[in-house]
């Protein structure tokens, strides 16, 4: 027991003695989302670190009540702007007090100071503040001392009135200098170090209708002033990378979160060129606009509503950028590809790492640091070794080291196998190497079809060239076959012809084949001859129904990579049956009316044949989408438009022979019968709606009574 005892206190004091990492808990979720927009848990990428505010600085003033911008400085010095201090905060990379530029000595010998800076931005040689209030630039060295002031530009392209309030600025390596303004519209400011004006980039497109074009022409002056709607949006901030591609954001725009949208009319980020062409690639499952699913509106008070309200944008490495959203105090972290690798943070909360207002932030290293506005602090962000493996997968992908990069996102699939880029950046290394048929089944895993579509394209080239022989005898027995099939059909219909009586369900069925082709005689002995019948049509309409069903079912992984699992055979009867059924009985309520000849059931004979050629280009169409690559899909498209067209066609005729109309009267009729299919549907569903409150409320009543006895 003594023994016992002087081990267990020996431990005691060696765990007194050696310092021990206590890893606090991680106050929000980091995840990602999926190619269906739902979210995937991730390990976390970035963990709070430190906060800096006025202790960790070691200055009573701390940052200020009213801090707008926060920028790093290629020496890894911080640089805040607090705007009702009227001064720039300079923390050095440790993150203790260095400086604050506050007043200066102006060109002209005169005392001067800052009215409500907004931005800061600093490069190799100069400190650039956006002294907004005072409407210019204020340029200093890096060593605080005054330069010279870039004053407001002028320019017959401002419009009278304009009043200039940059908030946010940055220089490229040749001397240009960009310039956000929260009051200008044009775009960006390009400036030279003079303040000479070069023009206005970046501006975004305008949408307006045709309507709005015309009722603007009777608005008045005023109006037409007042109207927001016809003029390009405002940036927010801007940053730059090290090829001089210059990214901005705004928050006036109406996001498009829809998947696979790449357009960047509508995008809160923007990535530009020197010309002002928006150069972002936008590769991922869905936009990068931070927040996807969002709720446009709730009853709960504190529910966050609405798209990302991004704030600012930073340059990460190997080609990664985030933006911060200041409805939800989230950062979202893309790669050169526009897909999303992760998304942290939260707003409210005491726990460390929380922001409630995250204006702006920017990368000191492999650190993020968030700008909280209203606890006048900042939040540093230390990356995990799970963002460490994400950035060293990034990096051997861009110098071309597939090999590495398989290892490194096999790693990363190790620790967040939810993960659908890393089955997608596996593929596209697969690829690269040639192991077409292995990239395809990770593309497949994440649901990604066009780099599927790319990889089988491979395969499809290898088996071409292999059995190059088969193609052309396929080609030769399928037409082979179509012309032993319509000349055997038409030797049928020559013989049924002259047939007396009663026909046989075959040679119904087969005189689709001469209905199509000649629709006016066919439709007209489809009535007097007898050729058809209400069991051929049934037919014709199940058939109808079992194509439209092998189309959701049978289409090709890369048409359909997400077969509905609730269309069904019901769904399809009742996309088929249910227009069908519609258009018969208001075809037959107006046309009773209108002195047409047809009956019911002539009607629904003569539309059930119309259906034909959905069955006979739909299943080829559906058959050959497995061995199309995505460029070819216009083929599909094409056979399904003619085929719509054709039976459109077929309808019009059939309803003009059947009721003995003339083309004129019978278009109106066929209008006439859309607007009845509508009414008819519309009483259904008020009809619908009456019996389930009539059943609500004599279920209410008996409830009420047995409740009572």
């Amino acid at each position: 027991m003594k023994k016992l005892s002087k081990i267990l206190i020996f431990t005691l004091a060696l765990l007194m003695v050696l310092p021990i990492a206590v890893s606090a808990s991680v106050p929000y979720a980091t995840y990602t989302y999926s190619s269906q927009g739902l979210v995937l848990s991730s390990p976390d990428a970035y963990v709070p670190d430190t906060i800096i505010d006025g202790e960790v600085m070691g200055s009573t003033a701390g940052l200020g009540s009213d801090v707008r911008d926060l920028f790093v400085a290629p020496n890894e010095k911080i640089f805040v702007a607090d705007g009702a201090g009227g001064r720039i905060i300079v923390l050095d990379r440790y993150y203790k007090w260095e400086a604050d530029i506050k007043e200066f000595v102006n060109s002209n010998g005169i005392p001067d100071t800052f009215k409500n800076p907004s931005g800061v931005y600093v490069d190799e040689d100069y400190i650039f503040v956006c002294d907004t209030d005072n409407n210019r630039i204020v340029v200093f060295d890096l060593d605080y001392n005054f330069v010279k002031i870039i004053p407001q530009p002028v320019s017959s392209y401002f419009e009278e009135g304009d009043i200039y309030k940059p908030v946010a600025c940055v220089a490229d390596d040749y001397g240009r200098l960009f310039v956000v303004s929260s009051t200008t519209y044009q775009g960006i400011i390009v400036l030279n170090m003079n303040g000479d004006f070069f023009g206005f980039i970046g501006a975004t497109k305008v949408q307006v209708n045709a309507l709005e074009l015309l009722w603007r022409r009777f608005q008045t002056e005023e109006q037409r002033a007042n109207t927001k709607d016809y003029v390009s949006t405002e940036f927010n901030n801007i940053t730059i990378d090290d090829q001089n591609f210059i990214y901005v954001t705004t928050s006036s725009v109406d996001v498009d979160l829809s998947p696979g949208n790449v357009s960047g009319d509508n995008a809160p980020v923007r990535k530009l060129n020197a010309s002002g062409i928006d150069v972002m690639a936008r590769n991922g499952f869905f936009p990068p606009s931070g927040e996807i699913m969002v709720e446009t509106r709730s009853t709960d008070p504190d529910a966050i509503v609405g798209a990302s309200k991004v704030t600012d944008v930073a340059i990460g490495p190997e080609g990664t950028w985030s933006i911060v959203d200041e409805n939800r105090s989230k950062v979202f972290t893309y790669d050169a590809n526009g897909s999303l690798l992760f998304a942290f943070g939260d707003k409210n909360g005491a726990q460390v790492g929380n922001v409630d207002l995250a204006e702006a932030l920017t990368y000191q290293g492999s650190n993020i640091l968030v700008l909280d506005k209203t606890n006048s602090n900042i939040v540093v962000y230390r990356r995990t070794e799970y963002a460490d493996l994400l950035i060293s997968a990034l990096e051997h992908d861009n110098d071309r080291m597939y090999d590495v990069t398989i290892n490194d996102w096999t790693e990363i699939l190790k620790r967040n196998n939810n993960f659908d880029a890393a089955y997608i950046q596996i593929g596209k290394s697969l690829y690269r190497q040639g192991q077409y048929e292995e990239s395809m089944d990770y593309f497949k895993a994440a649901n990604e079809t066009v780099n599927y579509s790319e990889a089988y394209k491979e395969i499809r080239k290898e088996w071409a060239n292999r059995f190059f022989w088969i193609v052309p005898i396929i080609i030769v027995a399928a037409c082979f076959g179509l012309a032993k099939l319509f000349g055997y059909a038409g030797k049928v219909n020559k013989r049924t012809a002259l047939k007396i009586g009663r026909k046989s369900l075959k040679e119904e069925l087969l005189y689709v084949f001469h209905v199509i082709f000649h629709p006016f005689d066919g439709f007209w002995d489809l009535k007097h001859e007898k050729r058809g019948s209400v069991k051929s049509a049934f037919v014709i309409l199940l058939v109808t129904v079992m194509v439209f069903f092998y189309n959701t079912i049978g289409q090709g992984y890369i048409f359909n990579p997400r077969p509905s699992t609730t269309f069904n055979i019901m769904g399809a009867i009742t996309a088929v049956v249910i227009p069908l059924l519609l258009w018969v009985v208001a075809n037959w309520c107006l046309t009773t009316l209108f002195e047409g000849e047809g009956s019911m059931k002539d009607i629904f004979v003569a539309s059930c044949y119309c259906l034909s050629p959905l069955c006979l280009l739909m299943l080829p169409a559906t058959i050959a989408s497995n061995f199309l690559i995505a460029s070819e899909g216009g083929i599909i498209s094409l056979f399904v438009s003619i085929a719509f067209i054709w039976m459109g066609l077929l309808l019009f005729i059939a309803m003009m022979v059947t009721h003995n109309y003339s083309a004129g009267k019978n278009a109106l009729t066929c209008i006439a019968t859309i607007v009845g299919m509508a009414f008819i549907m519309f009483m259904g569903l008020l009809f619908s709606s009456l019996v389930g409150k009539i059943v609500s409320f004599i279920t209410n009543i008996i409830n009420e009574i047995s409740y009572r006895l």
